[in-house]
This record gives C-alpha cells, sequence and structure tokens, in this order.
C-alpha cells in the first residue's frame, strides 16, 4: 500500500543550500513527505561559475542548475511564481499569481539583492546584480549592442568595490573583448595581457572605501589594484554615487560621469515582507537564524544562503557559505519531520577565496595570505565548480509510478474545498453552480440553438496543480472552441495521488483554483465534480457549449482558396516528453507551459469574426491527424508549409535527442495503406520527411492551438487580431486548393529560397 503523506515542506526560493537540500532528499526520500519549491524562475545559477560565464568561458546551461530537473528527481512540487508574503499563523505562504500554498514546514533561500533604495534614480536606471537572471538579460543586451556597433564608444559604470563588483569589472571586460575577437579591433603587445584599441569600452568602477575589496587581505588587494591598472579599468575610490540617471551617475564629491550603462553591486538587502510577516530579523532585513538553521522566532521556518543571518556565527554574504548550509539544512529539516532535536551548524570561520581575473587565471585569497594571478589557481577553481554542477546534471531515468485503483473521495471534503475556494476568490463564486458535490450528474435548461458536448482527460506531469488545472481545462474546452461554440458547463472528474486528508485538500484546493481560472476567460460554470485516488494526479472534463447554426463550424467546410491559420505554436509533446527522460530545458519547459495555459476562447471568436469556415483543435493525435478532419467529406486539398510552422523554442534541439513518446510514434505509424492512418494523406512524404520539422507533425499537443481555414481576403486582419491579443506564435501554415485528383490531399512544401 502506498504511504501516506504526513508532512508539507515548501521551500522558498532555489538558491544553493535548497538545491543541495533537494537533492539529498531525493538520495534518501523521507517516508511522509511532500516537497514543494516555490522559485521565480526555473534555472537557478551557481555564483562560482557566474564570472565565468559573463567572460565567455561557460555557457548558460553550464552554470545554472535545472530546476525542473532537480525537482522531478527529488519528486517535489515546483510551482513558478514570486512568494510576496507569509501568513504565520496559517502557515502560508502568499504568492503574486496563484492560491496560498500551505506548509508545516518552511525553508527560504531567495539570496539578497544590491541595496539601492537610498539613491535617487537607482531604482530606475541602474541594473543590480541581483536577480542574476535581470542581469543576465541586460549583460546579453549589453554584448549584442557591442557586436552589432562595434566601433560605437561604450562606456560601463560599476558601483561597489568589493569582490563581486571587483570580479564583475575583470570578466565584463574579458566577456567584451571575446565578443571583439569576432570583429576583429585588437592587437597583442604584451603577452601578460591583451591590449585593445582605444574605440574598445571603458570600464569604471566606484567604491566609497579608499581600497577595493576590504574584506580580502592587503596582498590580495594590491595585486588586484595592479591587475585593474594594467587592464586599463578605472578605479574612482572614495567616491559615493549619490545619483543615477538615464545620462549616468553622479558622486557626491561633484564628479559626474556619462555613461551607457551602470550596473549595482553594493551592500546587499532583503525584500521587506520577511519582516513584515513577522520574522524576527537583522537590522538589514535579513533572516535571524539559530545554529540549527531554523528562525529564532517561529521554529517552523528555516532560512540559508544570503537571506539568512546566523545569530552566533555572523560570516559575509558569499556563495560558499550557503552551499555548505545545503547539507546541515536538509539534516535539521529531517530531524523535524521525525520531531527529533535539530543538529547545531557552525560555519567554517575562514574560506578559501578563489578570485577569476578573467583572462583565464585567479587569485588565492586566504586569512593574511594571498597568491596569484595564476593560470594553475584558475584550473583548479574551474575542477572545484565543475565538480559541484556534476551533481545536478545526470539524474538517471524518471521514477516511476505504482498503479492504484481509484478511490472515492468523500463529497464533504470537495465540497469544503470549493468552499474555501469561493471564500478565497469571491469573484469565482459565480463560476461554481454545484447542488450536489461528488455527484456525476448535472441538470441545465437547454437553449435554442445547437448542444456540442465533448469529453477528454489528462495526467499531471507539471507537479505543479494550480497550473495543471489551468491547461488541463482548457485543453478539454479546445474541441468546443473548434466548432464555434460557447461553453457553457462543464462536469469534472478528478485522481488524486494517495495522502492523508489534509493533503487531498490542499492539492485540490491548489488544482481547483486553476479550473476555475480558467473557466473565468469565458465565464464558464463548473455544474458537478468528482475526486478519486488513483496513481497520479489527474483530471479530465465532460464539457458543453451552445451555438447558434448558423456560424457553427462543424461539419467543417473548407474552400479553396482560403488559408489554414494557426494560433499555438508546435513540440509541447516533444518538451513533455524530454523532460520525462531529464533532457530538455526548464526555460524551454517554461515557453511550453505558457502556451498550454494560454485559452483559444478569444482565438474562436476572433475565427467567426473574420469569416472562418472550418476550424479543429490540435490535441492528442497531432497536427496532421487532426487536419484530416478538416478534409474528410470535402473536395479540397490542402499545402503545408513546413518552414512557416510555429515551433517553441528548444524543441528541434529535443528532438535530436529525446525518445518519442507512445502517442508520437502512434500518430507517425507509416504502416498503413489506407486513409485510416494520418501518414496517407500525404503526397510527397519521402521528400520532406528529413526536414528538422517533418517530426512536428505527429506531436501531440495538450491544449495545443486552433487550426482555422480563413477566407484569403481576411487573412492578414485575423493573423493581426491574433497577434494583438497575445497569440504571439500564430502563423499561417497552409493554403486550401482545388481537389488533388487521385493524388493524397495534404501536400508538404517549404519556402522558395
Amino acid at each position: 500500500m502506498a504511504q501516506t503523506l504526513s508532512k508539507e515542506i515548501v521551500l522558498i526560493g532555489g538558491g544553493h543550500a535548497h538545491a543541495i537540500a533537494l537533492r539529498q532528499f531525493a538520495l534518501n526520500p523521507l517516508p511522509g513527505v511532500r516537497l514543494t519549491l516555490i522559485a521565480d524562475t526555473l534555472h537557478t545559477p551557481y555564483s562560482g561559475m557566474l564570472p565565468g560565464h559573463i567572460a565567455g568561458f561557460y555557457s548558460f546551461d553550464q552554470t545554472h542548475i535545472d530546476l525542473h530537473h532537480l525537482c522531478q528527481f527529488a519528486r517535489a512540487q515546483l510551482y513558478q511564481d514570486h512568494a510576496i508574503g507569509l501568513d504565520l499563523k496559517r502557515n502560508q505562504v502568499l504568492c503574486a499569481h496563484r492560491p496560498p500554498v500551505h506548509f508545516d514546514l518552511l525553508s527560504i533561500d531567495i539570496g539578497s539583492t544590491p541595496n539601492q533604495i537610498q539613491v535617487p534614480g537607482a531604482n530606475n536606471y541602474a541594473i543590480p546584480a541581483k536577480p542574476v537572471s535581470q542581469f543576465l538579460n541586460h549583460w546579453r543586451e549589453t554584448i549584442e549592442s557591442f557586436a552589432r556597433h562595434p566601433t560605437h564608444p561604450l562606456k560601463l559604470a560599476i558601483v561597489g568595490g568589493g569582490a563581486g563588483g571587483v570580479e564583475l569589472a575583470l570578466t565584463m571586460q574579458q566577456g567584451l573583448f571575446v565578443c571583439r575577437q569576432a570583429t576583429g579591433g585588437m592587437r597583442n603587445i604584451d603577452a601578460s595581457f591583451v591590449m585593445y584599441t582605444a574605440s574598445f569600452p571603458e570600464i569604471h568602477l566606484f567604491h566609497q572605501g579608499q581600497e577595493i575589496m576590504s574584506s580580502h587581505n592587503r596582498v590580495v588587494r594590491k595585486r588586484i589594484a595592479q591587475l585593474m591598472g594594467r587592464r586599463d579599468i578605472q578605479l574612482h575610490l572614495g567616491e559615493r554615487v549619490t545619483q543615477v540617471s538615464e545620462q549616468g551617475l553622479q558622486c557626491q564629491s561633484g564628479f559626474t560621469l556619462e555613461c551607457d550603462r551602470v550596473f549595482w553591486v553594493t551592500q546587499a538587502s532583503a525584500p521587506p515582507w520577511l519582516k513584515a510577516a513577522g520574522l524576527a530579523t537583522d537590522t538589514d532585513g535579513f533572516i535571524l537564524v539559530k545554529d540549527s538553521l531554523q528562525s529564532v522566532s517561529h521554529p517552523q521556518v528555516f532560512a540559508a544562503g544570503d537571506i539568512a543571518t546566523m545569530v552566533n556565527h555572523t560570516r559575509p554574504k558569499a556563495g560558499v557559505f550557503a552551499v555548505r548550509q545545503g547539507q546541515p539544512l536538509y539534516e535539521n529539516l529531517k530531524q523535524a519531520v521525525l520531531g527529533k532535536a535539530p543538529k547545531p551548524y557552525r560555519p567554517q570561520k575562514q574560506i578559501l577565496g578563489l578570485i577569476g581575473t578573467g583572462d583565464g587565471k585567479a587569485i588565492a585569497s586566504w586569512g593574511k595570505w594571498g597568491l596569484g594571478p595564476n593560470p594553475l589557481l584558475w584550473r583548479w577553481k574551474d575542477w572545484i565548480d565543475r565538480r559541484f554542477m556534476a551533481q545536478f546534471e545526470d539524474f538517471g531515468q524518471s521514477p516511476t509510478h505504482p498503479s492504484l485503483a481509484p478511490i472515492p473521495i468523500p463529497p464533504e471534503r470537495l465540497s469544503s474545498v470549493l468552499k474555501r475556494v469561493i471564500t478565497d476568490n469571491p469573484k469565482l463564486e459565480s463560476l461554481i453552480e454545484i447542488e450536489n458535490p461528488g455527484d456525476n450528474l448535472a441538470l441545465s435548461s437547454v437553449t435554442s440553438g445547437l448542444l456540442i458536448e465533448g469529453m477528454d482527460f489528462l495526467t499531471d506531469s507539471l507537479r505543479d496543480p494550480y497550473l495543471f488545472g489551468m491547461l488541463a481545462t482548457h485543453h478539454c474546452l479546445n474541441p468546443i472552441l473548434a466548432k464555434g461554440a460557447t461553453p457553457h458547463s462543464v462536469l469534472g472528474w478528478i485522481e488524486l495521488p494517495n495522502s492523508l486528508p489534509t493533503q487531498q485538500e490542499e492539492t485540490l484546493y491548489q488544482l481547483l483554483s486553476g479550473v476555475l481560472q480558467a473557466l473565468t476567460i469565458s465565464q464558464t460554470q463548473l455544474v458537478g465534480c468528482r475526486a478519486s485516488l488513483g496513481p497520479r494526479l489527474s483530471l479530465g472534463f465532460s464539457t458543453q457549449g451552445y451555438a447558434d447554426p448558423e456560424p457553427v463550424l462543424y461539419p467543417p467546410k473548407l474552400q479553396p482558396g482560403q488559408v489554414l491559420i494557426l494560433t499555438k505554436p508546435l513540440g509541447v509533446g516533444a518538451l513533455m516528453t524530454a523532460q520525462e527522460q531529464y533532457k530538455s530545458k526548464g526555460r524551454w519547459l517554461e515557453g511550453a507551459i505558457a502556451s498550454m495555459i494560454q485559452s483559444n476562447y478569444p482565438a474562436s471568436l476572433t475565427f467567426l469574426e473574420t469569416g472562418a469556415t472550418a476550424c479543429t483543435a490540435v490535441g492528442n493525435l497531432g497536427l496532421l491527424s487532426h487536419l484530416t478532419t478538416l478534409i474528410n467529406n470535402t473536395s479540397v486539398s490542402i499545402s503545408l508549409n513546413l518552414d512557416t510552422l510555429p515551433v517553441l523554442e528548444g524543441t528541434l534541439e529535443t528532438l535530436r535527442h529525446v525518445r518519442s513518446s507512445p502517442f508520437h510514434q502512434d500518430n507517425s505509424s507509416s504502416t498503413s495503406t489506407t486513409l485510416s492512418e494520418p501518414i496517407s494523406y500525404l503526397q510527397n512524404v519521402s521528400s520532406f520527411d528529413s526536414h528538422p520539422v517533418y517530426p512536428l507533425l505527429f506531436d501531440p499537443q495538450w491544449s495545443g492551438g486552433l487550426v482555422a481555414g480563413i477566407p484569403h481576403p481576411q487573412a492578414e486582419e485575423c493573423l493581426k487580431l491574433l497577434q494583438n491579443l497575445g497569440y504571439t506564435h500564430s502563423a499561417i501554415i497552409g493554403e486550401v486548393h482545388l481537389p488533388a485528383g487521385d493524388l493524397p490531399p495534404i501536400q508538404l512544401i517549404v519556402n522558395e529560397e
């Protein structure tokens, strides 16, 4: 019998300590524990390798931990969202874009951000070094602009003369040099350093102290200052920046600098919601924790990394301390679950600092001792960093899921959850019309016109019941929308993984909140719902909609001269299969999720407004199979342009490495000899089966796009309306022609060169 869950551990933030703790939970799972990670990004950066990434030595993937793969390995739920507050009386995390998340134990590892608030203009015009994802976006824009305009003068300012600011200045210069190498314009004049032409960007470092890197010893400070002098990085010591504007910055001394970008790497700060929640904090807002990493004020809350201040062991805000807190954090969360006393953790007093100089060398700093710059030290640092990241790169096979016969959940439990949803979201009350929760029967009055019904079912692989509720709802409504009908009501069927009643209710709360959020777009009512226990979280709907006979799009009536427009990109099936095999990227999955949770309701209205006569929803059977439904019983043929099919980011790369899903294999079967199989509809398979997009004709889509036949004169107007509604990938993918005679009715084409 499956182990019932007994504790909810919620982790806020994907910092170093949480990454290590999640890996430990994966390797040493605790029966009775459910893990949930709330993070605002699916890729968490490793601070030790970020300078090397900026310098051009490492790729994005080499320097970031894929949190989706890590959570999948740890069997943890992953909620991509911003935590904005805590309700410590109810033990809830308040999020920006989803319902509150309940916890029994909470851990916070969200890092810190540079303190900009007290400097006028800094919040608007300076680029903080954290959050790293936003900083890297700005750095990427800087590099791309520099590459496009290599002769345009570029001047960068960095505010903050600690180790972070110094390393950023050195590695930024190297990154720009690597970019310039591709465009020429530099010359070697010294074997130890490359001198740049006069047009090479200027880098200015501002520090209010008289010496940079004050936390390091005199030897290291002197060598860094000498190195920056040789590399023509201009130091402005004893300068306190008092204002930042679009044109540059101004110092207290009156010195001003006009520059293109200002990067902010000053003393760290904490978000105000931690203190507002009632947690004990230090004067800078960081959570005060005991030796056990537990909050001194709330024992159910743990904290690690930069966001935490150990009351008995004050240490600098450095990544190495966060890394070493990962194991004791895991141990003490485990102790708390088991009801045992926590184990004290004492961090080391001194750390070995290996500071990359951006040119394939590093400087070592230990207490009063310093050495370098030296390439051997860089190789040592590189080995340490790669070894750390290697533990997050290969998670083996995806875990299997046991089979379990459905066990009904008491209707009163479902009723209790629905009342909670309404209490927390009063605007959703009008969408719930359930007289007898748990009953799979609903009555409604029939209006004039056509009643159109559908039914579908999905199993969750996102590990986020709120998002899954949204996408499953959109998926099940799509067939109704493709007929030109307005959704009226849905009957739901839910299967929950085995757990205690409190965990069942929390999962139901998140799931139904997502369902009702999706139903608000078309004002569709939930008129019945039934829940049971099953092997995995699953959700299905019986859907009903009404349509006037005149504009209904069923049966489809494609006409020669029309064009085919697709609202959403392809690739969902490939990316979802890849993530099950640990072969996708979190950022690619992020794009797939954004596509899946987008409703097709506005698109269906647009198609009707612009004269559509046929429409289909791309679903589990893939694009080609659904196109055949538009052709059957009509005397037309289609030319389908492989080059204009919209594709999700990462899909083509994924197709080269991932094993196909069973759906894909069935959809692309080439053994058929009759029109009962989709591939038999194609005229010229052999000419295009090596095209990189060809496999996506068979790729299953969950909550995929709509394809409609639109009169050619209205096509551009339709496409423009769709783009304005947020269907940014919508595209014309083919045209409708007269019958192809004895040939199969679908011809594949590509753009002429």
